[in-house]
């Protein structure tokens, strides 16, 4: 006998306010209906901006002031929409959690990760001691790998996929009955990933709690969630038993989604980056040797009266050595913090190194002058994990686009809409003149990364290092962009570090793959190589986590 229902959705409308001269309302979720029993989980699927995050915060009763919601929400047979004052807000946490897409909108820059923690359980459970609550938090952040001695450390200090882990802690503090987890684990690698989803998988059997999981990764859903969902246009267009849906797809949509993110992992084929990419042709682009990016972590007061220990040192970037080839794809590959993202960064000069030397185009960046450093950054550019915090919310994105091409003058006022439009039209954003007078917060997380792909091609730069650039993208769309990035490289002459999480996406891309752990390269290699033979424990225990599709 089935158990009953916790959470029901019926026949559920939601559009968001009209920014226009009004009309009728544009159903960003349309008739939508499912179930979710205690202990099961729900993987809801689709594409960038078919309406998935929506449901998720209506959900949540999250949604914008003004928006028009029709059908019902019930959470044990209550109304969602009829709470109101301290029912609502005990129903927001202790009922059901919601786990945030973009970590850094649940976080305050101005406390720590400890405080956060502590304001949550104290907000809900005021009796509770500040030892009691401690205890809880430290549990709590030890079970989704956060150590306790990054207790008193800020959401800055962390690392995209850190931030996430703190997000997921936060979300399991009051014990919910409903986890409603949006994108999870978009940001974190493979590994952690599976860690993550699992505990997530545990607690949910252990304690009867039901999930929700948006996703846009098939293959993670296919591999943890009882049931599938997928959404196109606002509407389920099927549903059914996981392994049934992604072994016989009924609907178009469903097989165009399953046949892309195959296309993808590439299982029967030899992957497209196996083209023995000639390295000895051409001079390096780039060379890196022995950098360095350390950080101290400086004691307090007390810390230093009474204690004879020294500064702890965070060797995020510990000596490393590359070298990348003009036309040349090198994929950076390796867990959460282990020091990718700071690697770009320094690389770049957007920090400067501890120890080392970087030379692009035959010029030693460590030693140029600001103003020689701007000029030089016009043939680098960079695509950033977080596309949120990178667009200027005061900003169309056509003003986004063609501010780069103002900055270095080249381009006038008429070229520059010219060539924004153009961009846009190259990454998938169409009609381009409607998506130019759009702002940031009118777009999906998906419709954001390919407005910051767009900018960063706008000054057709020799050198482009993508921290994460598709990992917020749905299946249909990140081979879209894959493919893009392809044509643009060959077009272009482009070179690129490809930074991702996705040991897929590496392999259909990059020409060579580094795995880095723990501050340093510890492979490094032709991707045939990586992936038939590895010969690190790391990057066997990499590879060994990739969730993988299964054709039917």
């Amino acid at each position: 006998m089935n158990p009953e229902p916790i959470f029901r959705v019926e026949n559920l409308q939601i559009a968001y306010p009209l920014t226009g001269d009004g009309g009728d309302p544009q159903w960003a979720v349309d008739g939508v209906s499912f179930t979710l029993a205690p202990g099961e989980s729900l993987g809801l699927v689709g594409e960038s901006g078919c309406g998935k995050s929506t449901i998720g915060r209506g959900a949540m009763r999250l949604l914008p002031e003004g928006s028009q919601v029709r059908g019902e929400i019930r959470f044990r047979g209550e109304s969602v929409f009829a709470f109101e004052g301290d029912r609502l807000r005990k129903f927001r946490g202790e009922a059901v959690a919601l786990i945030f897409q973009d970590p850094m909108t649940r976080l305050d820059p101005l406390m720590t990760i400890g405080d956060h923690c502590i304001e949550t359980l104290k907000a809900h459970r005021p009796n509770l001691s500040f030892k009691q609550a401690k205890a809880k938090a430290l549990e709590t952040l030890e079970a989704v790998n956060i150590p306790q001695n990054r207790w008193s450390q800020y959401p800055h200090e962390f690392s995209g996929g850190m931030r996430q882990r703190v997000a997921i802690a936060l979300a399991l503090l009051l014990d919910p009955k409903l986890i409603v987890a949006d994108e999870p684990t978009t940001s974190l690698d493979v590994t952690v990933s599976a860690q993550i989803l699992e505990e997530l998988m545990r607690l949910c059997r252990e304690r009867e709690l039901a999930l929700l999981l948006i996703s846009h990764d098939l293959a993670m859903v296919g591999e943890y969630c009882d049931r599938i969902a997928v959404m196109n246009g606002g509407k389920i267009v099927e549903t059914g038993q996981t392994r049934e849906v992604l072994r016989h797809p009924q609907h178009p949509y469903t097989k165009s989604l399953l046949n892309a993110a195959l296309h993808v992992q590439t299982i029967d084929d030899e992957p497209i980056a196996d083209k023995e990419f000639p390295l000895s042709e051409r001079p390096p682009l780039l060379q890196v040797r022995d950098l360095q990016q350390h950080y101290s972590l400086e004691r307090n007061l007390l810390e230093r009266l009474f204690s004879k220990s020294q500064d702890l040192t965070i060797k995020a970037v510990d000596g490393v050595t590359l070298e990348l080839y003009q036309g040349e794809i090198l994929g950076l590959v390796g867990e959460s913090g282990c020091g990718k993202s700071t690697l770009s960064r320094t690389i770049l000069q957007l920090v400067k190194p501890t120890g080392g030397t970087v030379e692009f185009l035959g010029r030693e960046l460590t030693q140029l002058s600001p103003k020689a450093l701007r000029q030089q950054r016009r043939q680098m550019q960079m695509v950033f994990q977080d596309p949120h915090a990178c667009l200027n919310p005061m900003m169309t994105v056509g003003d986004s686009l063609a501010d780069p091409l103002f900055v270095h003058r080249l381009a006038t006022p008429s070229q520059a809409k010219t060539q924004v439009l153009e961009m846009l039209e190259r990454v998938g954003l169409t009609p381009a003149a409607a998506f130019a007078r759009r702002y940031p917060r009118e777009l999906s997380g998906g419709q954001q990364q390919r407005v910051a792909i767009a900018r960063a091609l706008m000054t057709r730069p020799q050198l482009v290092v993508g921290d994460e650039p598709v990992s917020m993208l749905d299946a249909n769309v990140q081979a879209q962009v894959l493919e893009l990035m392809l044509q643009l490289k060959e077009e272009f002459d482009l070179t690129y570090l490809f930074i991702t999480h996705d040991l897929w996406v590496a392999r259909f891309l990059c020409d060579r793959i580094a795995v880095m752990n723990a501050g340093q390269i510890v492979e490094l290699g032709r991707t045939r190589e990586i992936f038939s033979t590895p010969q690190h424990p790391y990057t066997k225990r990499l590879l060994g986590a990739a969730p993988l599709l299964v054709r039917g």
